[in-house]
């Protein structure tokens, strides 16, 4: 029995790639020009941009495969934001911008990765038939 979404695919599609080009612009403006870091600017690239770069094709395309693993890449600056706000108190409100994007681009992706791969037929788990035999 498959359950019925709370959101329609498209929703959560929409709102996912939102929460993720609203981070991918945020870093950098945040890192480069409203707060600069005592690292340099290319670094600061590198390290808060690059790793965005890499499910961009994915997202776009709606493959619910990527949707799934770019929840590993959002877990680091999920843990770069949580550690701001504990770490620096003038950092408080672009760290809580950077825990919502997060937060929102997480729930929103994992739910699509698992609605859409439902509505495709697509599992994790083997089938029956498909179960070596020991």
């Amino acid at each position: 029995m498959k359950s019925e979404p709370l959101l329609n695919i498209k929703q959560l599609k929409i709102t996912t790639l939102v929460a993720y080009f609203s981070l991918l612009f945020y870093m950098p403006l945040w890192l480069i020009i409203i707060n600069p870091s005592v690292m340099s600017p290319w670094l600061s690239l590198s390290l808060f941009t690059l790793p965005l770069l890499f499910p961009l094709k994915g997202l776009v395309t709606g493959d619910p495969y990527t949707y799934a693993w770019t929840n590993f890449i959002i877990m680091l600056f999920f843990l770069h934001s949580v550690t701001t706000l504990f770490v620096s108190a003038s950092d408080v409100i672009w760290a809580s911008i950077e825990l919502t994007l997060t937060t929102v681009l997480f729930l929103s992706s994992i739910y699509y990765a698992k609605y859409r791969g439902q509505e495709l037929g697509l599992s994790i788990r083997r089938k029956k038939d498909q179960v070596k035999p020991t």
